[in-house]
């Protein structure tokens, strides 16, 4: 398979590694999967984000869908969140989101969601790849088995419904600078958070099919940062082309990432009893200060791989309400089964008005420690990872860093590369520390200098 496959699915460049002949036969592949699985005509809704290759895409796999027998419902343009939302609550045997989230707008992907709601996983990949290698065999839908498609519009106004019974405030007097990265929120959030009574200002939200994530966006705070600081507002929100990431900023033009977001609602809920099981959910790459903090506060944490598909699985395992990634990918169980950055949005916003305290206070009580991540690209990933003297130089570092810092070095699951992370009291520890492994790949000859 030439696409990219991660733990959201399929990715690549539009027409380059992710084709319109992928698509299709993954819908093929996805309705004989869906039906063998219910014994029954398959249900599938579809959505997809701004990008120029959405429509190609999603007409290329919805034909796939209807050749093996599926009827497609299609939601056009909206956010990765409501494809979960809507593919539970109307009952349908599974969802389709056409979208690369935070990634360029040449690039394109493929996410499928569960009857619940939830993301089926890379396991699907796999089986496809089995349909594709030609060890499985999905028949052509003939006569009246073969599948039709229908708008359904109607759900992103029923996922709109759903997100205004999410704040237990109203907004008024809240003064909010949103980004909507040219992508699939610009239709919904300033409509959303006007109605909930905030003063609202809006950038980016004209997608024209080239300009999603475009330095704009969770990705790309700059624009956010200016919005709330020249004009004085109370906090800002950025999201991500799909909109299931939000980044914050706070009145002073501070970031608050999905690190401090976990914290501010975890110490929320707890204050006020409501803290399920007295737990969350955090990554392997969640901020050493993070779980610092937790501890002092009594609150425990479970750290998983990273990926929101697994934040998600631990949440639901776990009875935990809260969990996600240092990105944004916030996941509030009671009300998603999986990140939703407007959702993020909203409930900081009630935790302010609640406790009556700015975000900046709020975030400050978190000391996030500095951290650099290098992205190292090398031939082998596998081998690399399992060289001695990468492994003996990690051991080593961790000695060094001891209780005040860490480091974590890991493969990329798409790419051939080695991600090294190191977390420190200062930035210079953390530099130090990430080019003397690097080192070792170069030394080693599995990367360039």
């Amino acid at each position: 398979m030439a696409t990219n496959v991660g733990a959201s699915g399929l990715r690549g460049e539009a027409n380059v590694s992710l084709t319109v002949d992928i698509a299709f036969s993954f819908g093929r592949f996805l309705g004989g999967y869906i039906g063998k699985q219910t014994q029954k005509k398959p249900r599938i809704v579809m959505g997809r984000d701004t990008r120029i290759s959405g429509q190609m895409l999603q007409g290329a796999m919805a034909s796939g869908l209807m050749a093996s027998g599926a009827d497609v419902y299609l939601m056009e343009v909206t956010t990765t969140p409501s494809m979960s939302f809507i593919t539970k609550a109307d009952g349908f045997d599974c969802g389709v989101m056409i979208t690369a989230s935070h990634n360029p707008y040449q690039d394109n992907g493929i996410k499928v969601i569960t009857s619940e709601g939830e993301s089926m996983g890379d396991g699907i990949f796999s089986l496809f790849q089995d349909y594709l290698d030609g060890k499985e065999d999905v028949p052509l839908a003939t006569r009246n088995r073969i599948g039709v498609s229908a708008d359904y519009a109607c759900g992103r106004e029923k996922y709109f419904e759903h997100l205004l019974s999410v704040p237990k405030n109203r907004f008024d007097g809240l003064r909010i600078g949103l980004d909507c990265a040219n992508g699939a929120s610009s239709d919904y959030a300033k409509r959303l958070f006007t109605a909930m009574g905030a003063e609202v200002t809006v950038i980016n939200d004209a997608p024209n099919g080239f300009n999603i994530n475009e330095k704009c966006g969770s990705s790309h705070l700059e624009s956010i940062r200016k919005l709330v600081v020249d004009n004085k507002l109370d906090a800002g929100f950025a999201f991500d082309g799909d909109a299931d990431r939000c980044m914050g900023i706070d009145e002073n033009g501070n970031e608050v990432n999905g690190d401090h977001v976990t914290y501010i609602y975890a110490s929320y809920l707890k204050s006020r009893g409501r803290l399920a099981n007295n737990v969350i959910v955090g990554t392997v790459i969640s901020n050493l200060g993070l779980f610092k903090a937790l501890d002092a506060a009594g609150i425990d944490y479970i750290k998983t791989g990273v990926g929101e598909p697994l934040v998600s699985k631990a949440m639901k395992d776990s009875g935990c309400m809260i969990g996600g990634e240092q990105c944004g990918h916030m996941v509030f169980s009671e009300y998603s089964n999986t990140g939703d950055g407007m959702i993020t949005a909203m409930k900081m916003l009630d935790v302010m008005l609640e406790t009556k305290k700015s975000l900046s206070e709020l975030a400050g009580t978190l000391t996030i420690y500095p951290q650099i991540m290098d992205s190292i690209k090398v031939r082998d990933k596998k081998a690399a990872m399992a060289d001695p003297d990468l492994q003996k130089s990690i051991e080593e570092v961790s000695a060094l860093l001891g209780d005040s810092g860490r480091v974590l070095v890991r493969h990329s699951d798409t790419e051939s590369l080695v991600r090294i992370m190191v977390e420190a009291e200062t930035t210079e520890t953390c530099r130090l520390y990430v080019d003397r492994i690097a080192e070792v790949l170069v030394r080693k000859g599995y990367a360039d200098q």
